[in-house]
């Protein structure tokens, strides 16, 4: 009887019946070295979710479920079952901060039916450091297609935890009607329940510290053209923050507010990651253990280090002189590219980009092109424009630049999250593949995975990044605070092009005006290892070649993009930050000080005991020095900071 009854039901149950006669809530998972756990309620039919490591609450009983074309499925829900099993996967990475993964996490997908008898899956992965959750959506009857309107998904914080958020901008602000762009500030230990910035909540990543039991960092990730970018809402007084799609004014209201997906649909990964201190977070790989490939490289890209005129000469060098001075700055230093930005269609021409590139190609290095992403979503002015939001425009386009020898390209000024946008960034990376190119993005979203799941995506800004620091003192005068924070936040989830290592004293061409730099140039070399990014464009100009002393050149003549292993050592926002990273024996540890006032960390350095090192550090005068040093068989090194200044470690 069961065995015929078993015909006619879905799959799902099918998988589930054996549970669905002995389960019922609360369910838990827990992390295989059991000291994270989830745990799954239903309560008066709406499903709920929490989480504990050791015992201490991360997150409060929090909601699940969507609200779909089909129904709602975050209330009058029944309980169907639950089945676990064990992940255990190992991949390869080329264009990340570690090279090889090895994930081991623990499974526990819960189910739940509406009146209708359509079956909600929640799918919880729990591994040492991280959780993550997504959606199956699955029809009793012939469905190809569903709308999931909004998502009941929130996130409970305990009353006392504090908030490190940037929050989101309001549809068509900013310069030239660009914004979001995931360019705002952070608050700083700010407790619950504050209004945001706006008052429209905070894009991801979102930082909080939980009292004294440690940190948690939320994001997610898998997030294509498929389904919206997501966000967290306003918390109110009692520290919910509730998951929201994009706001309508989102591109000039182009485009719907919610996902339109076929059946069976699954979400993109909710992540959380926790511990006691900031470790996990920083050496966490959950935006790529859940994700896969999405297609196969048409060509070997080339990961690397570029020049880039345009950071401190501004639109002015953007004219055949000034890019061959640059080529021959890559050329000089070793780099891989250099990036050619906005209007060097109108001020060098096509015809004379080819020679550029020719120009380039002699002097192994390769051509990186600036675009603007649209014609009619922003008033953003820079061309070339009108080409990359458009299939056939963009394919004509992209075979013009792979017949002259282009490498990849530079887009800019998205505006967006909504799935119509996040579709278009899709587009543009499997187009940009089909002709060899790489592919960094600005003016945009964050990135969710991509570094996995697209072979050409190289890079995206999504951060208040360095070109900032040309713009305004205020951002100078913040910018050795604020290398306290994207360390611990945006750039531990994916590649973060902020544009790191200023040498001028101030930030112009002529150095007689401008912001004045208040960091030491030790912090300054420190941050093209701290910010990773797998092409760093660098915020070098032709006369640090002559200015600076040979060990900085041969430092840039040899740093990687890339690495094989990163490693937290200490620090927390606003006070310093020292990140560890290898590249195949070689390893690179950076540190900068947040704080104004001189001070000497001591460092545990595990993996350096009795190493023969060499040590950038501040000299008196705040310029950088260098001596060779030996670290105790303890693996503990003191090393002494300037105020806003920094240091760099790297192992023989």
């Amino acid at each position: 009887m069961q065995k015929r009854f078993s015909v006619f039901i879905p799959l799902f149950f099918s998988l589930f019946i054996v549970n669905v006669l002995l389960a019922q809530t609360p369910v838990k998972v827990s992390s295989p070295d059991g000291h994270i756990s989830v745990t799954v309620s239903l309560q008066n039919g709406k499903p709920l979710y929490s989480i504990a490591q050791d015992s201490k609450v991360f997150l409060e009983e929090s909601p699940l479920g969507l609200k779909t074309s089909i129904g709602d499925f975050s209330e009058r829900l029944t309980f169907a079952g639950v089945r676990t099993q064990n992940i255990s996967e190992t991949y390869e990475l080329n264009r990340a901060k570690v090279s090889k993964v090895e994930y081991q996490a623990n499974e526990l997908v819960a189910a739940f039916t509406n009146e209708a008898q359509d079956t909600l899956q929640v799918i919880f992965r729990v591994s040492d450091r991280d959780v993550a959750f997504s959606y199956k959506l699955i029809g009793k009857s012939l469905n190809t297609r569903v709308k999931i309107l909004s998502e009941a998904t929130a996130f409970n914080l305990p009353d006392q935890a504090t908030t490190f958020l940037s929050a989101q901008a309001l549809p068509m602000t900013g310069w030239e009607q660009t914004k979001p762009s995931y360019e705002e500030g952070y608050t700083f230990d700010a407790p619950l329940g504050e209004p945001s910035q706006y008052g429209v909540g905070y894009t991801f990543p979102a930082l909080f510290k939980n009292e004294n039991k440690g940190w948690l960092l939320i994001s997610e990730t898998g997030v294509d053209g498929t389904y919206p970018g997501s966000r967290l809402g306003e918390s109110g007084t009692g520290g919910l923050f509730p998951l929201l799609f994009p706001q309508e004014g989102e591109n000039n209201g182009i485009g719907e507010v919610y996902a339109a997906m076929a059946m069976p649909a699954q979400t993109p990964w909710r992540t959380i990651t926790l511990g006691k201190t900031l470790k996990p977070i920083v050496e966490s790989t959950v935006a790529f253990d859940l994700v896969k490939p999405k297609y196969e490289p048409s060509i070997d890209y080339q990961t690397g280090r570029a020049t880039w005129s345009w950071i401190v000469w501004q639109d002015g060098s953007i004219n055949y002189e000034d890019q061959i001075k640059f080529i021959d700055l890559s050329a000089a230093l070793n780099f891989e590219y250099v990036l050619i930005d906005n209007w060097w269609d109108a001020n060098i021409g096509r015809e004379r980009m080819k020679e550029l590139v020719d120009y380039a190609r002699s002097k192994d290095v390769s051509v990186l092109l600036w675009y603007n992403s649209n014609g009619y979503w922003s008033n953003a002015p820079q061309t070339p424009q009108d080409f990359m939001n458009t299939a056939y425009k963009r394919q004509r386009e992209m075979a013009w630049m792979q017949e002259i020898g282009v490498k990849g390209i530079k887009v800019d000024f998205f505006g967006g999250d909504k799935q119509t946008t996040m579709q278009l960034y899709e587009d543009i990376l499997n187009d940009a593949n089909n002709y060899g190119l790489g592919v960094v993005f600005h003016g945009c979203t964050l990135p969710r995975g991509w570094e996995r799941m697209y072979p050409n995506y190289m890079s995206s800004e999504a951060v208040l990044a360095s070109e900032n620091l040309i713009f305004t003192q205020e951002a100078s005068d913040q910018h050795a605070f604020k290398s306290t924070l994207h360390p611990f936040i945006r750039n531990t989830v994916g590649a973060m092009d902020f544009g790191p290592v200023f040498l001028n004293k101030r930030l112009t061409k002529d150095q007689k005006g401008g912001s004045l730099r208040k960091t030491t140039e030790a912090f300054e070399l420190a941050t093209g290892v701290l910010y990773f990014s797998p092409i760093q464009h660098f915020g070098l100009t032709p006369n640090n070649l002559e200015e600076q002393p040979q060990f900085v050149l041969d430092f840039l003549k040899e740093v990687p993009a890339t690495w094989d292993e990163t490693r937290y050592i200490g620090g927390e926002p606003g006070d310093y930050a020292a990140i560890a990273r290898r590249k195949e024996k070689q390893w690179y540890v950076a540190i900068t000080n947040g704080k104004k006032e001189d001070r000497t960390l001591e460092l545990d350095l595990p993996m350096l005991k009795n190493a023969e090192i060499t040590l950038i550090y501040d000299k008196s005068d705040r310029t950088a020095g260098l001596k060779p040093m030996k670290i105790n068989k303890n693996g503990k090194l003191k090393v002494k900071l300037l105020g806003e200044g920094g240091a760099i470690i790297i192992s023989k």
